[in-house]
């Protein structure tokens, strides 16, 4: 099918290898550094999902690259011609330099041509499902025939109202990557706290607090979901779980008992965002007030 502009997502948006196949939207991949060896963040496409959580429950400790000017330039040139617009929907810049070496390429690229090229980049300042959220708006407008400055007023309307509630299982992660220090860390496993995450409105993330107990950090998160989402009756919420479903199922319960949505949907949170969470990490995402 020929639609009015391409759609391109990095891996950090944790939606499925299928649906981008059924949708035809071209996909951009991080990589990932674990024992010595480095992984394609495809998709899943060919990284074994239930391979890599285990070895993090197993408590491997990967590392992430952000994705280079020149894999964006092996896509971008495809639109040098100008024939064909192209919308790129960026993992957050408040946790990558993807989005400004995106930029960057797009600029070396006009200059190469000595002309504008029709690709827009748009910051997303969300991560994993909430990137995905943002995307798969993008696509039910695509569908609808909308035209792509449509999409983009939707995009600068919507992008803030995004919210990301995170609890992680696993306080080591969050301490190799500078969130909390490593006495808080070791002090936290003793006595079990989980923190709380969000992502602000510069698309960084933040703790904003913590409890004791898996089932209390669960009706936490829950809780701070209820309390800033906006037209629930309407809207598909989605979860992401790193590895760990019957606790991402056990979540939806308890969500679908305290808020009335429409529907709720649990997915996988994919591997470059789980090597930042480590294993048991959890999240909610859906829209409500403006950040």
């Amino acid at each position: 099918m020929t639609y009015k502009f391409d759609l391109l997502v990095d891996s950090c948006c944790d939606l499925s290898y299928e649906l981008l196949q059924e949708t035809g939207i071209r996909k951009i991949s991080m990589t990932i550094q674990l024992d010595g060896k480095e992984y394609l963040d495809d998709f899943q496409e060919t990284l074994d999902y239930e391979w890599f959580m285990s070895e993090l429950k197993n408590g491997a400790t990967p590392t992430t690259s952000q994705i280079n000017i020149g894999n964006y330039l092996d896509i971008f040139r495809d639109y040098a011609s100008g024939n064909q617009p192209l919308l790129y929907v960026c993992f957050s810049s408040g946790l990558s330099g993807s989005y400004n070496n995106a930029l960057t390429a797009l600029a070396m690229l006009e200059e190469e041509s000595g002309s504008s090229v029709p690709i827009t980049i748009v910051d997303s300042l969300a991560a994993s499902l909430g990137e995905g959220l943002i995307i798969e708006n993008v696509l039910s407008l695509r569908r609808q025939k909308k035209e792509l400055s449509e999409v983009l007023d939707w995009l600068q309307t919507n992008i803030p109202r995004v919210h990301s509630w995170v609890t992680v299982d696993d306080l080591k992660h969050l301490e190799r990557g500078g969130r909390i220090s490593k006495t808080s860390a070791m002090l936290g496993s003793m006595i079990k706290v989980k923190p709380t995450i969000c992502m602000n409105a510069e698309g960084k993330l933040i703790n904003t607090g913590k409890v004791r107990g898996r089932k209390h950090s669960l009706d936490k998160i829950v809780e701070l979901t209820k309390d800033t989402i906006e037209n629930e009756t309407t809207q598909d919420i989605l979860i992401a779980y790193a590895g760990d479903e019957e606790s991402g199922e056990a979540l939806k319960r308890i969500l679908e008992e305290k808020i009335n949505v429409q529907s709720v949907s649990v997915r996988r949170m994919g591997p470059t965002i789980a090597s930042h969470t480590g294993y048991g990490a959890l999240a909610i995402f859906s829209f409500g007030k403006e950040k």
